[in-house]
């Protein structure tokens, strides 16, 4: 089956999932916002950063290379700590709009990824009860399965990362409800 008939649930679901997320993140301040801490010393870590000239990127406290790990003074600094995986953005206001369009289109492709699989796995009239368990699946592995990585290697707390995933589940639910309702006839 073409993805063209499966152009209204695609687009709408990304909507309600767009709209959805600004909720949970803009009008539940209470359910993110703890997910972000500040440094005491915030001035001086933000001047000695900006002292070491860093660049937008991903960055470790301590960096080691592979063949380090085994020296006395590298396991010292690891010890002693702290660790941290930071991430530098370039400086300057954040631009919202950009993320926001950024994060549309990520909801544009988890509902085309979901339409795709959908297309190809389903019948053309297969139920409601398997769009929504097909959809449904497909779409929480697009918006919450990768949280976990967060945890394992980024050293994201694990509660943020199971909060991040009860969103994807929530998003998952729109998703797999929007293609339900407007699952294209034969």
């Amino acid at each position: 089956m073409s993805l063209l008939p499966f152009w209204l649930p695609i687009l709408l679901s990304a909507v309600f999932v767009f709209i959805a997320s600004s909720v949970i993140n803009m009008a539940l301040k209470f359910w993110h916002a703890p997910d972000y801490r500040r440094f005491s010393n915030e001035d001086e870590i933000a001047a000695a950063m900006r002292k070491g000239s860093a660049v937008p990127g991903q960055y470790m406290i301590p960096f080691c290379e592979p063949s380090a790990m085994k020296d006395p003074a590298m396991q010292e600094k690891f010890r002693q700590g702290p660790i941290a995986k930071i991430n530098v953005s370039p400086s300057g206001m954040p631009n919202l709009g950009k993320f926001l369009g950024m994060w549309f289109v990520f909801c544009l492709i988890v509902s085309l990824a979901c339409a795709g699989l959908a297309a190809h796995a389903l019948p053309p009239q297969p139920g409601t009860h398997v769009i929504w368990h097909t959809v449904g699946l497909a779409a929480l592995l697009g918006y919450s399965i990768g949280e976990g990585t967060n945890s394992i290697w980024r050293g994201q707390p694990w509660i943020v990362s199971i909060k991040y995933a009860i969103d994807g589940l929530v998003y998952a639910i729109i998703t797999a409800a929007t293609f339900a309702w407007l699952w294209p006839s034969a």
